[in-house]
């Protein structure tokens, strides 16, 4: 095949990618501690596309990846007292029963056995890894900026708020969480602002979002526009050869 119809199918494969990270993130832009996504590119150096008359160095193009945004969202004020928001670094450490999970993910609630938890029972861990019970009598709990919680000034256990030195390890695995190597340098941040009664929104931004898949909506029709030139010229350059 051509080498401008195999770098235009290339690239058509990179801006579809590219088309589904931004609906995705269009999606997400109302779902709490969502961090908007990129398609990573990278050059095919082992396959080298040629031109006669052209460039003498073509490469192809291809999506090795996607890249995260993990920018702080703007926090929002719900007055749930278990609505806990990370002002800065770090992630909220959950207990699932895959391991330890990861997320910005604030909204928590009450188990039967009043542990704090996530909507779907994982549950909290506080700075030494383990739940975080609550008296059923108790009272009013209060969550201090620093993620001590108390409970009539009864001290129940400091929030575990994880920072993680290369962020990029981080693998997305669903439910707005992210796994973690084993090997991966972590820290238990000591320093932590947790804001009590409030949720961190997704940091997207809808408008940058239409704009971007505007782009590569008109990027995507004139790649098809030149692999459709290409392909008449190509019959047109066999007709003329077949004739006597």
């Amino acid at each position: 095949m051509d080498n401008a119809m195999m770098i235009g199918l290339a690239r058509q494969q990179t801006l579809r990618r590219a088309m589904e990270i931004s609906a995705n993130n269009i999606a997400n832009a109302s779902t709490t501690g969502f961090k908007a996504e990129r398609v990573l590119l990278e050059t095919e150096n082992t396959t080298r596309a040629r031109s006669i008359d052209g460039p003498n160095r073509l490469n192809f193009v291809d999506d090795w990846g996607v890249g995260r945004d993990f920018s702080q969202g703007a926090l929002e004020g719900t007055g749930r007292p278990l609505d806990m928001a990370i002002e800065g670094d770090g992630f909220f450490t959950l207990e699932t029963d895959a391991g330890e999970r990861f997320t910005r993910e604030g909204r928590f609630t009450l188990n039967g056995d009043s542990e704090i938890v996530a909507s779907d029972g994982a549950r909290l861990l506080d700075a030494g890894g383990q739940p975080i019970r609550v008296l059923p009598d108790g009272g009013e709990v209060e969550i201090h900026a620093n993620g001590e919680i108390t409970q009539g000034g009864v001290a129940l256990g400091v929030v575990g708020v994880t920072r993680f030195e290369n962020i990029g390890e981080l693998e997305k695995v669903g439910d707005n969480r992210y796994a973690a190597p084993e090997d991966s340098e972590r820290e238990l941040m000591l320093d932590a602002v947790v804001r009590q009664g409030f949720i961190e929104s997704s940091n997207v931004r809808p408008i940058m979002e239409i704009t971007r898949m505007m782009e590569v909506s008109r990027t995507y029709s004139s790649v098809t526009r030149m692999i459709n030139q290409t392909d008449e010229l190509s019959r047109k350059a066999v007709e003329r050869l077949g004739r006597p």
